[in-house]
């Protein structure tokens, strides 16, 4: 069984583990002060060609957002995101734990533009409600989609003639940056929101995000609220060596362009083969719809989630391929998709 269900099943690239051995007997500093990390953060920083950020290393995704957002937001503000946001559905009411209502916009490509905001704030009115005050997105987004640059732009705009902070979960930042369709560099999110996280944990990396916080007004005491949701460990150095050999030179991007490019085959041959998809992707993530008989035929060799219900015989599944993906699996996953179409004869 090959598996397909996501981007984070395999350990970590072979440098990675490399540098962990080779540094293993090394004491340094806890709590992020190691050398490491601190070589790490400044890498970040040219990469964003600004020196004036505070870059802070945890553990996974969930546990930074609800950091962020708990530590951004006073205790009647909310946060705002989109109806398939991973906040909303898929972190166990992280957010709502620490005491904030996430006020959810209907879209349909996954994306947060002004248009679904606006009638946010004119239905929240005063002191009777929860005050709106961060917008959550993430790029790419649940379904695969990505921001272009305007649409960021637009967004950004938007938030600050609104005194909203705009937060951008990264945790697939790699694939979006490296997608055919991108025309955003890393270096641009600085001046476009207030903070965001680059995802290691689902590009190569054993474990470990970098949040970025560009506004000066953020930054005050965060380690304080690291330390009290549980994420300053004490081996900082495990986070720190990852992220240094991840940007000391291009592995990060090349990582994701190879899940990219894995993705694009299947993508490809999918469409030629007849079939079309729930949302267009430009990511790691692609969604096929497929006849539920080849989607339980193709599921007794591989792995993945069936996604949404279309009609009493289609479903559409969710394939995500990884940094680790191999090129055979993609080849034999085609090669059987085709094959069973022609078995149960659909497709082309």
């Amino acid at each position: 069984m090959y598996s397909f269900k996501d981007d984070y099943s395999e350990g970590a690239h072979p440098r990675i583990l490399n540098a962990l051995v080779e540094s293993n007997l090394e004491p340094l500093d806890g709590y992020g002060e190691d050398k490491y990390t601190l070589q790490a953060i400044e890498l970040i920083k040219q990469r964003m060609k600004r020196n004036d950020l505070d870059i802070h290393l945890l553990s996974g995704g969930t546990q930074t957002n609800l950091t962020v957002i708990s530590s951004f937001l006073r205790p009647h503000e909310a946060a705002i995101a989109a109806n398939t946001g991973h906040i909303l559905g898929h972190e166990t009411g992280a957010i709502e734990a620490t005491g904030h209502k996430i006020l959810s916009c209907e879209v349909s490509d996954g994306k947060l533009a002004p248009e679904h905001i606006k009638p946010v704030l004119e239905a929240h009115t005063d002191e009777h409600m929860v005050k709106p005050k961060l917008v959550y997105i993430s790029n790419p987004t649940e379904i695969g989609s990505i921001y272009t640059k305007p649409e960021l732009q637009q967004l950004s705009r938007f938030c600050r003639e609104n005194n909203l902070l705009l937060y951008l979960d990264g945790a697939r930042l790699g694939s979006a940056l490296c997608s055919e369709e991108n025309d955003l560099q890393l270096s641009d999110l600085g001046g476009l929101v207030d903070a965001f996280y680059i995802g290691g944990t689902k590009n190569g990396a054993l474990l470990g995000e970098a949040l970025v916080i560009c506004t000066d007004s953020l930054k005050a005491d965060f380690r304080y609220y690291i330390k009290q949701k549980g994420g300053l460990l004490a081996k900082g150095r495990v986070l720190g060596l990852q992220f240094l050999e991840l940007f000391k030179d291009d592995l990060y991007f090349d990582l994701a362009r190879h899940a990219n490019a894995m993705a694009g085959l299947l993508r490809n041959e999918i469409s030629r083969a007849g079939y079309s998809f729930l949302t267009h992707s430009a990511s790691n993530q692609i969604f096929p719809i497929l006849p539920n008989r080849l989607i339980a035929r193709l599921q007794e060799k591989y792995l993945f989630y069936v996604w949404a219900k279309i009609d009493a015989d289609h479903s559409a599944i969710r394939i995500v391929t990884s940094w680790a993906t191999k090129e055979e699996a993609v080849s034999a996953f085609i090669n059987d998709l085709r094959g069973t179409s022609r078995d149960e004869g659909t497709g082309s």
